[in-house]
Order: structure tokens, then C-alpha cells, then sequence
């Protein structure tokens, strides 16, 4: 049976295929009386958009998102939420040529194997234009976790072999915006989007990291022994279109540590808000044990390359016949300044989804 839905208590249900009639999506468990910002959801959307610059795929679509269910006079009532959005620029005869052939590193061969059919128009249900649906439930849990002071942030922290030489701590995430690579240093985002264009010119494409920051966490968020959050927030990342690799805290840096040398110590500190128990150092990234711990969650995903590109490639048809998979139709040389959104989105999804069965853990 496929999964599509995704969360315990706060759900995300979606629908629908990249040249279908409309993508769409169902939010349960949202409680009642959350202010709806329209204008909030619909410039989260236009940051995921295509089209929206000159190194990201061509295809124009509004992606304007209609509200069906669930909110009265700007408000939730507490009953699901049903949004869809209209695909109104699909041209799906660019992809007539792989009708009977299987792309490399597509999920061609294995839809065909497993269900006996697929939609070769822009990969069907398997397209990144999926994640448009991700993008309306992460605002709506954005907007939830407003409510607790928790905010997120991702940016794209490596292309290639580009990449930031400072921490999260170390920038001003709020330029991340103010880039077209969604990069919040001015000399390395122009060095990234100088090499994209390259690669873009050479019918090729490239990956890279987006990394992501969550403030405001409050402890004690994370179910063990199986729903630990890292867990949670790991599945949220692998399950987006390429995406290869999830880290969080020290990550794989860790091992070059001894534990004397990585071990976070508790510290006390007083305030207006009375004694509040902190850590020195943060290599835990916020979770311990699988729970947060109220320090920042900082963690990075890897995305591989986007597997179409504007040059031939070896392959076999449906038969096993050797066959030219020749590049078609518009795509993004560089998947990251899109996915930045994505990433927070799924994010803002995990939390929104702890909070909420963390209201049962203690009286």
C-alpha cells in the first residue's frame, strides 16, 4: 500500500502527479482558532516555485493554493484541511520519448516493476513538483509554532565543492533571501551561482547541502524508544526528492572526537526567568537521547545531482533493449535554492507533530 501521508497527530496527506490535473493535500490535527495568514502560505509556495530564477527549471507555474476545508472567517475549526493547486503549465509531450525508456537514476525502472505501470510525464507521483503539497503543511505548522516562539531556518550551505567556511552561529541567516541561491554570504553565493551556471551550460547539474537551524525548541520534545527526533526529523529529509544523506549536531565529525572532547557539560545560568540549565557546547544539536534538550537544532542534508540532464545517456527500454535516453524538457541545473524551503517545511512538520503528542507525556 503507498504511503502518503506523513505524522502521527499533526498529518500531512497529499496527492496528486507533476502533469496531473492538480497537486492537493489534506492537514489533520491542527487544533482549532490558528490565525490563517494566506499572504504567509502563498510567498512560502512562490519561494519553492519554478521559474523563479535563471538557475532553476523554466516551467512557470503560479502555484496558488486553494483553501477548501478547514478554516472559517481566518481561523482553523479543527477539521481536516483540504488545499489543492492547479498545474497549469504542463507540457508532458517533452517527455514522450521516455515513454517505453527508463532514465538513469530515475524512479522509472522501479515504479514500472513494482505497480506494473507509471506515469512517464515528468516522473508522476515521483516528481519534485510533490513537495509544493509539503510546502502548504509546513506553513501551516510554521504558523502553529509561532505560537511557541519556535522558528526555522534552513540555507544552502554547499555546491559542489563550494561551500561555507563559517557556522550557523558565525552568519546572518537573514540575508539568506537576498540571494537567488538562498546562500547568506554575499561572496560565496556568487561564487555558487557562477559555478551553477557553468554546470548548466555543460547540459549537466550538481548538488550540494542545505543546512537548517531551529531555534526556540523547548525540551522535551521526541518519543523514544522508536519516534526519537532525529529519527523523525531524518525521515522527513531522506523522504524528499534527492536527498542522500542527513546529519545533525557534530555529525560524522564526531568520530575524529574523544568523548571528554565532545560531551556537551551542563551549566546553570540565572535570568529574569529564574535558574535555567544549559550547555556549554552544542555538538548534541539540540537533542539528547532523542529528545530536545532547548538548545538550538542545527542539522544538514545532502541533495545528489538532478538526475535529468541535457546530455545523452546509456539505458534499456522496457524490454531490455539498449537504448539513448536523450535530455528533454525543463529542469533544475541545481536543485538546493528550491529545496531550501522544502527542508524547512518538513521540518516545521516534525515539530509540529512533537508538540502536539507531548501535550500526553506528564499531567
Amino acid at each position: 500500500m503507498a504511503s502518503n501521508s506523513f505524522g502521527t497527530i499533526f498529518q500531512l496527506t497529499t496527492f496528486g502527479e507533476s502533469h496531473g490535473t492538480a497537486l492537493g493535500g489534506i492537514i489533520d490535527g491542527c487544533p482549532a482558532g490558528l490565525d490563517i495568514d494566506l499572504d504567509f502560505i502563498q510567498s512560502e509556495l512562490q519561494r519553492r516555485k519554478p521559474g523563479q530564477s535563471h538557475i532553476t527549471t523554466q516551467r512557470k507555474e503560479e502555484d496558488e493554493v486553494k483553501f477548501l476545508s478547514g478554516i472559517f472567517e481566518g481561523k482553523t475549526t479543527g477539521h481536516s484541511i483540504g488545499f489543492v493547486i492547479e498545474n497549469t503549465n504542463q507540457k508532458s509531450h517533452d517527455y514522450s520519448h521516455i515513454k517505453d525508456a527508463y532514465r538513469p537514476s530515475h524512479a522509472d525502472f522501479t515504479y514500472q516493476e513494482k505497480y506494473g505501470i507509471r506515469d512517464y510525464r515528468g516522473g508522476g507521483r515521483s516528481s519534485a513538483r510533490e513537495t509544493a503539497c509539503r510546502i502548504v503543511g509546513g506553513a501551516v505548522a510554521k504558523l502553529f509554532l509561532k505560537h511557541y516562539n519556535v522558528s526555522i531556518q534552513a540555507y544552502v550551505s554547499q555546491v559542489g565543492h563550494i561551500k561555507l567556511d563559517k557556522s550557523y552561529t558565525e552568519l546572518d541567516l537573514s540575508k539568506t533571501e537576498e540571494s537567488i541561491i538562498r546562500c547568506p554570504e554575499t561572496s560565496t553565493a556568487n561564487q555558487m551561482i557562477e559555478f551553477i551556471e557553468s554546470i548548466r551550460k555543460q547540459g549537466d547539474t550538481i548538488g550540494g547541502i542545505v543546512s537548517c537551524v531551529v531555534k526556540g525548541t523547548p525540551v522535551g520534545l521526541g518519543e523514544p524508544v522508536f519516534d526519537k527526533l532525529h529519527a523523525d526529523l531524518g525521515k522527513a529529509m531522506l523522504g524528499i526528492n534527492a536527498v542522500k544523506g542527513f546529519e545533525y549536531g557534530a555529525g560524522f565529525d564526531s568520530i575524529n572526537y574523544k568523548g571528554s572532547e565532545l560531551n556537551d557539560a551542563f551549566v546553570s545560568l540565572s535570568g529574569v526567568e529564574g535558574t535555567q540549565i544549559k550547555t556549554k557546547t552544542n555538538n548534541s544539536g539540540g537533542i539528547q537521547g532523542g529528545i530536545s534538550n532547548g538548545e538550538d537544532i542545527y542539522f544538514n542534508v545532502a541533495f545528489k545531482p538532478v538526475a535529468t540532464i541535457m546530455q545523452d545517456q546509456e539505458s534499456v527500454d522496457k524490454d531490455g533493449n539498449a537504448t539513448i535516453v536523450k535530455g528533454k524538457g525543463r529542469h533544475d541545473p541545481c536543485v538546493l535554492p528550491r529545496a531550501v524551503p522544502i527542508v524547512e517545511s518538513m521540518a516545521a512538520l516534525v515539530l509540529a507533530d512533537a508538540l502536539l503528542r507531548n501535550r500526553a507525556s506528564k499531567i
